[in-house]
């Protein structure tokens, strides 16, 4: 339970505790459903049109997807709930992407406000990454081209429009994009197939006519009291007793979650499995009875339910964590209902001991930048700077390749802040207060929570592109309201790599949204892929790589002879230190 202490405005008065919500309340009506309506998958998206490189060898897969108005079904006996969504479904439709092979995607806008749209956990080449002002007008479509060469994760997409990213999410544009890593799917033989479910954890809040509540307006934060799984208030989901592989994803605008699973009527609590994170596989599993996962965060964890055959499991949410207001329901995820049989004992064997060698940033302890995240007269900044501040919203400018210690502060105990860098993943290294999570030791991350008065140091290296990226608080209000801004990773004059084609600039006109009327399909085989696929922005993305780290060594070695003492320096240093007199204390 929160409060908030008012003080009076006499003398005479003492401050007294007012309670702005409690954990019997509810702003939303009262729900009586609890685990009575299945769990939905979302659909997967397929392509309508390839196009393989016969240079590289490369493919690139073409897909369409629209993004349009719906209503749903949330509360029974309520009216239904207007929503946007991907191809018209909250969530989107899942993307399931081969290492190795590109995208094109093309976002059509059927609504009624702007959107843009950012491949999170993707280096995507800036004016492809959804730069908040690069945004899609109502009746207008844009292109995003996806690399997919990264080591397999799970990433998501979801609207990043100038000021308007909270209603947006909220009201539905969001959906799993899963890169899949065969080589290493192989070697671990994790749970696949059915037994590999992505779960989007958000929270949300209804009007008395079952419609959602708006976040329009809103300043502070929207945590809502309606708990929903891919969707759904308080689903259920039907297991083997087995394991199961599960993709977290907290897509809420504002609420973050400490989960864990408890077998009903029993104290008993299963254990969690955390197997990859943002960035991927981690290099080791580390296994939990309960974890944090903030806005943006994603985890998989593997749970082994054949101990608990003919029960029922649910998984919960702590209370008071951080700063967010709790409500009736808030307690509550959504629950597993164990069955007696397996029926494929494929991928169910033990989870190794050892995953994926993480590609750590060069270790560095002194501090490149220092980003405090505040509310300043009412305004969430950064360094006391908006994203609407043009002038002066680039606040760092790495040099491509190079690595940077960046220190985030949060100096409130009002309100945490998930911290998503775009571009890069990055290594968790001190966080003050509850310490770096075990789980986030063995892990690359692109966001992290800051906590409560917490300082969190994070270390990564800006590659592989040159470019301007935004940085920023995921809570959705908190971004919308400003708490965001850029960096510009700087070319390097002297690199000297022929790249074909610059993608400095994410407003470079060229790659901008432009009026739908209509898509030709041959005219996408024969022009627009092989015209992409000409421009060499991922291919080549492993040898730019191995360019910039031969660069960036060869410029180590070179400073360090430079900054070393001649011979002649260091005799006529030990000879001059010799004749020096000794003093006496």
């Amino acid at each position: 339970m929160k409060y908030i202490f008012v003080v009076a405005l006499t003398s005479i008065l003492a401050a007294i505790p007012v309670v702005f919500a409690g954990d019997s309340d509810w702003e939303s009506p009262v729900y009586k459903h609890f685990f009575e309506f299945p769990l939905p998958i979302p659909q997967d998206a397929h392509p309508i049109a390839t196009y393989t490189n016969t240079t590289t060898g490369i493919p690139i897969d073409f897909y369409e997807v629209h993004i349009k108005p719906f209503q749903y079904q949330a509360y029974p006996g309520l009216g239904l709930a207007n929503a946007v969504g991907y191809n018209g479904t909250a969530p989107g439709p899942t993307f399931r992407l081969t290492r190795g092979r590109e995208a094109l995607v093309r976002f059509i806008n059927e609504n009624d406000k702007n959107s843009a749209i950012h491949l999170h956990g993707s280096y995507s080449r800036a004016p492809f990454d959804g730069w908040a002002e690069d945004t899609i007008a109502p009746a207008q479509f844009k292109d995003y081209y996806f690399p997919n060469h990264q080591e397999g994760r799970t990433l998501w997409y979801h609207d990043h429009a100038m000021h308007i990213t909270a209603i947006n999410a909220y009201y539905g544009q969001a959906g799993f994009y899963i890169l899949n890593d065969p080589v290493e799917e192989a070697k671990y033989n994790l749970p696949s197939g059915k037994y590999d479910i992505p779960l989007m954890l958000a929270s949300k809040r209804y009007k008395a006519n079952g419609d959602l509540y708006s976040p329009a307006g809103e300043v502070d934060s929207l945590y809502g009291d309606v708990i929903e799984v891919n969707g759904q208030p308080w689903p259920f989901l039907k297991v083997e007793p087995r394991k199961y592989r599960f993709r977290l994803l907290d897509a809420a605008v504002s609420r973050a979650f400490r989960i864990h699973l408890k077998v009903d009527g029993a104290a008993t609590i299963v254990p969690m499995t955390v197997v990859a994170s943002d960035a991927g596989f981690v290099s080791k599993p580390v296994t939990v009875n309960n974890m944090y996962i903030s806005m943006a965060e994603r985890y998989e964890v593997i749970v082994d339910f054949s101990a608990y055959a003919g029960k029922n499991i649910t998984m919960k949410n702590a209370r008071d964590v951080m700063a967010d207001e709790d409500f009736a329901g808030t307690d509550r995820v959504m629950r597993f209902v164990v069955g007696n049989v397996v029926t494929d004992n494929y991928n169910n064997g033990p989870v190794p001991s050892v995953l994926r060698a993480q590609s750590l940033p060069k270790m560095k302890t002194t501090v490149d930048k220092h980003f405090k995240f505040d509310r300043t007269n009412g305004e969430w900044r950064i360094n006391g700077v908006g994203f609407s501040d043009v002038a002066n919203r680039i606040l760092a400018n790495p040099q491509r390749g190079a690595t940077e210690l960046w220190e985030l502060e949060n100096s409130s105990g009002g309100w945490s802040h998930p911290i998503h860098i775009h571009l890069v993943d990055f290594q968790v290294v001190s966080r003050t207060r509850r310490g770096v999570e075990p789980y986030e030791k063995v892990a690359m991350k692109d966001v992290v929570l800051l906590g409560t008065n917490e300082v969190i140091r994070v270390l990564a290296r800006y590659a592989p592109w040159d470019g301007v990226y935004m940085f920023h608080c995921h809570n959705l209000i908190h971004e919308d309201t400003d708490m965001m801004a850029a960096f510009n990773v700087t070319a390097l004059a002297d690199f000297g790599y022929p790249e074909t084609t610059r993608f400095i600039d994410p407003m470079e006109e060229r790659w901008r949204a432009k009026p739908y009327t209509g898509t030709d399909l041959a005219s996408i085989r024969s022009t627009l892929l092989p015209f992409y696929s000409s421009l060499d922005a991922y291919a080549s993305v492993d040898k730019i790589d191995a360019a910039l780290k031969e660069y960036w060594a060869t410029k180590v070695a070179k400073r360090a002879v430079d900054d070393a003492p001649s011979t002649m320096q260091t005799s006529y240093t030990k000879v001059a230190k010799a004749a020096e007199p000794t003093h006496a204390c």
